[in-house]
Parts: structure tokens; C-alpha cells; sequence
């Protein structure tokens, strides 16, 4: 088996043939959370919190123009995945159920990924803090995930120390970009 062939295995997971022995905490992070649709979602999240404070909205409408747009591309992504995968895959048929449950399993890290920033975002809705409070909190918590992506990726690949860092940070200086773009904006 190739490296290639081997990392899209560890990546998509086992094929409808051969069970699936990995099963347990781990598994669901290493194949639904640490995913690129993650860190797509996490930089979603915050490109929307940046376009809903540039227009002065409040934590509740960011929290439903988030929610809304990332179920609208997450539904699109599944959706791709599927049509994607459905038909023949290294000689084999792949059915749309199979194709379906794989687009799933990868996407759904971009919904998780959404999931901290979003309750941050209802902790504004609900006056527990105030909103600019919960809109730059909600960014930098997407910054901090984006880091823990970025560090589990490097980390998983078997990069050294030094590298699981300048990953982390490297994959966190898309949310600081973000951040400094509200910061612009604003």
C-alpha cells in the first residue's frame, strides 16, 4: 500500500468490506473533528462573525446567520461528498448509501466545529454576557480551536514538537486574520 493510499485510509476510514475495529473516542475525533471540513467550518464561523459585527448585529442574529449558514454549507458539503463518491472508487462500485455515510463522516466536523463559538454566541443571546463580549469571545475561541486542529494534525502525522507548534500556530493564524480583520473593519 502506498503512503498516499494508506493516509486516505487512516482519513476516510474502513470500506463497507472490512469492519471497523477503531471504534471509541479517539476514532470519532480523529475522523469527524480533526478533518479539513473542520477547519473550513471554524473559518466560516468566524468570516461570519466578522460580516455580522461589521453590520452591528447582535449576538442573537449572529448566532442565527452562523447556525443558518453553516447548516446551508454543511448541507452542500454532504451533499458533494455524496455525488462525489458515489460510482467507482479504485476499481470498485461505491454504493450511494456508502458514499453518503462517508461524505457524512467527513463533514460532520464542520457542524462539531461549529458548535463552541455558537454557544458563546447564545451566551450574548441571552444577556448572561454582553455581546460585544460573547462576538469577540466567539472569536477567539475559534482561533483557540483552530490551534487544537492544527496541533492534533501535526501531532498525528508524527511531526516533531517544534512542528506540532508552528502548525498550531500556523493553522490559529487563520483566525487571528480574521480577527484582525474585525478589528479593521470595526
Amino acid at each position: 500500500m502506498t503512503e498516499h493510499a494508506a493516509w486516505e485510509e487512516r482519513r476516510s476510514g474502513p470500506s463497507e468490506a472490512e469492519p471497523d475495529t477503531r471504534r471509541g473516542p479517539g476514532h470519532v475525533i480523529r475522523s469527524s473533528f480533526v478533518t479539513e471540513e473542520s477547519v473550513y467550518g471554524v473559518i466560516l464561523v468566524s468570516g461570519m462573525i466578522v460580516v455580522a459585527g461589521a453590520h452591528g448585529d447582535s449576538s442573537w442574529s449572529t448566532f442565527w446567520t452562523v447556525t443558518t449558514t453553516v447548516l446551508v454549507f454543511w448541507a452542500a458539503h454532504l451533499y458533494a461528498g455524496t455525488v462525489a463518491a458515489h460510482g467507482m472508487d479504485d476499481h470498485r462500485m461505491v454504493g450511494l448509501g456508502e458514499a453518503f455515510r462517508r461524505a457524512m463522516r467527513r463533514s460532520l466536523g464542520m457542524l462539531i466545529a461549529a458548535l463552541i463559538p455558537s454557544f458563546i454566541l447564545l451566551l450574548g443571546a441571552t444577556r448572561a454576557v454582553p455581546d460585544s463580549v460573547a462576538l469577540w469571545s466567539a472569536l477567539w475561541v475559534c482561533v483557540a480551536v483552530l490551534a487544537v486542529l492544527g496541533f492534533i494534525a501535526f501531532r498525528r502525522r508524527g511531526a516533531s514538537v517544534v512542528m506540532q507548534v508552528l502548525g498550531s500556530l500556523a493553522t490559529a493564524g487563520f483566525g487571528v486574520a480574521m480577527i484582525l480583520l474585525k478589528a479593521f473593519v470595526h
